[in-house]
């Protein structure tokens, strides 16, 4: 048989990463049977190299190591080279940043990790250089010593021992089950508790999120780089609500506007990049990923159903618009990421000059408030001389400085921001990465569920047509994939990807009252029991017990870049388990809440979605079942059984709309039991479950119940009224 080794193999692959690296010299190899059957059969280490395509860092490490002819024969000489894609394999991802995190104290990309043939790491790095430079070693130099303590006996059972090390290590990070099976009976997260160990829980990932804030630049650390961290806004946010502490408020919301205000966001466009290089929020990486969007935008859009501030609901709008309009695939899914780099390098595409600013207007004094309003100078912020646009001045001193009424200089900025948009839309544009992936999406479409239910129905809608298209491609009906690209269906779906479109489908049924979306969730909630649940360990992994079996399995309780998939997983199941509560939801939420909660106590900061999670099982959600007709009977409890689907009052949209429900479980339901029968057996449920059961509509009208830890408000004609309820339970 011939060596799959002796050629570069990526051009089979459809990622676009992977393709990128095509035509190196470099031998690359897929993460596949026959790379790893040659890596043994050559008995030589595996060089692995993690990134994904709008990786900036990974681009430069490409262009000064992996198409470098003599990189290239050490690597494909002395190893078998194996290019993967985070975002196709995160379980592999995972397992390696574990080790790099706990090697060096970070992780991040491109990550570069030396493998036994097994498997087993015993180098790993980030970004590296192809010559040493400022104490950081070369590449090239690395991968000669690592040939040669590779091919000396000696030597290489020191690699062998220190393999065996690591991989123990991770195993230990990863597998660790602190307390394991039936630990759940005795855990402090007692639903039949009071209230107490929540709010002890919260209070203290409160009072570590406030300790980790910035207070002079906004946002959490005192250095850069600055990362959005929308968990522990919600955390401050929920704290706010829950108790009137001012201060939880005051550092949310000088997150959001320092996140809002600087470079992060897109001011001409709309929508939010990566994170930014500095303190001050000024300066980017230019890289836009579609779940930084989704979860940014669920953030602001909480934020404004806060507080009433238009502001925050105009950047949720406009964020949801850029991934509609630019990252949208035809049949309404939704694509991955943009790249950082277009034209003449990183963020080309985005930054200006005084000079581009009035080439783009045509009125002088309209192109003068424009670069005065975002900071565009002659210096610039940026390289070159350029300027990446941040909010500089406000409008009131702007008419004040100009000598013109507050409303003329509001709709110069509006037309002269229309004209730069129009004007970047002539450049070249960053390269998109089109994979569709499952996890991501889902965080997508609850973002637009939201979006539904807080600034119109056309978004919800949105929703749905994301959700049709990920389940049509990616769903047999039985399991979930990763992803699809270009028609092309590949890899196992991880857990982030059934945890994170479950709660996508549950938020669209909450919104849309669509019982369709409702059983969807469910169907991907039972496989997470059946498939990533270990009762014996007491936790829900991030890989299916059936999947690639690694040096380590993985668990994910930790926010990283998106949030933790135990705890949203953790969470929706505590939330499925009102809808189907024979289906062992519960039991294996609370089964992870016990093994986690030593750890979760001891730093709820760094599982800030597992302590949220928690605090729910402690105290229970919000219930406010919705008891009303079908679509086309605006409201009415009668022929409640024709329909999929609930048409709520105009009045309560309104008053969902308006009102902050943090975690609350909102129940769509038909008025009549006749209806709700045919709604169970779309279920495949033997009896009305106890959040919809006896809470038909009441005298041919909607009726609303709200239910807060057992209790339950009267039967409400007027969805303000019952909610009224639950605040003067708070109080």
């Amino acid at each position: 048989m011939s060596d799959p080794t002796a050629r570069n193999r990526l051009d089979e692959e459809a990622s676009p990463y992977l393709r990128q690296h095509a035509d190196n010299p470099v031998n690359w190899q897929p993460w596949d049977d026959d790379a790893l059957a040659a890596a043994r059969e050559r008995d030589v280490p595996i060089f692995l190299s993690v990134g994904y395509s709008a990786c900036h860092w990974c681009h430069v490490m490409e262009e000064e190591s992996f198409e470098d002819d003599a990189v290239a024969a050490v690597l494909n000489e002395s190893f078998v080279p194996v290019k993967v894609d985070r975002e196709e394999r995160p379980d592999l991802d995972r397992v390696y940043q574990t080790v790099c995190q706990l090697v060096s104290g970070r992780g991040g990309w491109p990550l570069s990790a030396w493998l036994t043939p097994e498997g087993e790491p015993f180098y790993v790095g980030t970004y590296f250089p192809r010559d040493g430079r400022q104490g950081m070693p070369g590449f090239l130099e690395i991968c000669r010593n690592m040939a040669d303590s590779w091919a000396d006996p000696k030597q290489r059972s020191d690699i062998e021992d220190r393999a065996d090390q690591w991989t123990t290590a991770v195993r230990d990070e990863l597998e660790e089950s602190e307390t394991g099976a039936g630990a759940a009976d005795d855990s402090g997260f007692d639903s039949d508790s009071d209230d107490g160990d929540d709010r002890t829980l919260l209070d203290d990932a409160t009072t570590a999120a406030i300790r980790s804030a910035d207070p002079e630049h906004g946002g959490f650390g005192h250095g850069g780089p600055k990362f959005p961290q929308p968990e522990r806004v919600d955390l401050l946010m929920r704290a706010y609500a829950r108790s009137g502490r001012q201060e939880p408020l005051d550092v949310a919301l000088g997150a959001l506007e320092a996140m809002a205000n600087g470079g992060l966001y897109d001011h001409v466009g709309g929508g939010f990049h990566r994170y930014c290089t500095d303190r001050e929020w000024v300066v980017p990486h230019f890289e836009k990923m579609l779940y930084d969007n989704a979860e940014l935008a669920r953030t602001y859009l909480d934020a404004h159903q806060l507080t009433g501030r238009s502001r925050y609901g105009v950047v949720a709008q406009e964020t949801l618009g850029f991934v509609d309009r630019e990252l949208s695939h035809p049949d309404g899914s939704f694509y991955a990421t943009l790249d950082a780099d277009s034209g003449e390098g990183e963020g080309a595409y985005y930054v200006w000059t005084p000079e581009g600013v009035r080439e783009a207007v045509g009125d002088e004094l309209t192109a003068d408030l424009l670069c005065e309003r975002y900071g565009v100078t002659e210096g610039g912020n940026f390289e070159g001389g350029r300027t990446v646009v941040t909010i500089a001045a406000d409008v009131e001193a702007l008419a004040e400085r100009h000598e013109l009424d507050v409303s003329d200089v509001r709709r110069r900025l509006v037309d002269g921001r229309l004209e730069l948009f129009a004007a970047r839309d002539g450049r070249e544009r960053p390269p998109r990465d089109e994979k569709v992936l499952a996890g991501w999406n889902g965080l997508m479409i609850s973002a637009f569920a939201r979006g539904g239910r807080v600034l119109g129905p056309e978004l919800g809608e949105r929703a749905e047509r994301a959700l049709s298209s990920v389940r049509e491609h990616l769903w047999d009906g039985e399991h979930l994939s990763r992803r699809v690209m270009d028609g092309e269906v590949k890899g196992v779906g991880y857990l982030e990807d059934y945890a994170f479109l479950a709660r996508g489908a549950f938020d669209t049924y909450q919104v849309t009252g669509d019982v369709t979306h409702l059983s969807f969730a469910l169907d991907l909630a039972r496989v997470v029991v059946d498939a990533f649940y270990d009762a014996e360990a007491g936790t829900v992994y991030a890989t299916p017990a059936d999947g690639e079996e690694l040096v380590a399995r993985p668990q994910e309780p930790k926010d990283q870049s998106t949030p933790s998939s135990l705890g949203v997983a953790t969470s929706l199941l505590l939330d499925l388990h009102q809808f189907a509560p024979d289906e062992g939801f519960e039991v294996a939420a609370t089964d992870v809440l016990a093994t986690y909660e030593d750890r979760v106590r001891a730093s709820p900061l760094e599982h800030t979605t597992l302590a949220m999670a928690a605090a729910k099982r402690a105290r229970g959600p919000i219930e406010v079942t919705l008891a009303a007709g079908s679509v086309g009977t605006a409201g009415s409890a009668e022929s409640a059984g024709s329909s999929d689907r609930i048409d709520l009052p105009d009045g309560w949209r309104e008053t969902l709309s308006d009102r902050y429900l943090p975690g609350a479980v909102v129940a769509p339901r038909p008025a009549d039991e006749d209806g709700l029968a045919e709604w169970l057996d779309a279920l495949d449920l033997d009896d009305a479950p106890p959040i919809w059961a006896d809470r038909g509509a009441r005298d041919g009208e909607p009726t609303a119940y709200v239910c807060e830890n057992f209790t339950c408000s009267p039967p409400n004609h007027d969805l303000a009224e019952a909610l009224a309820w639950a605040d003067d339970r708070e109080a």
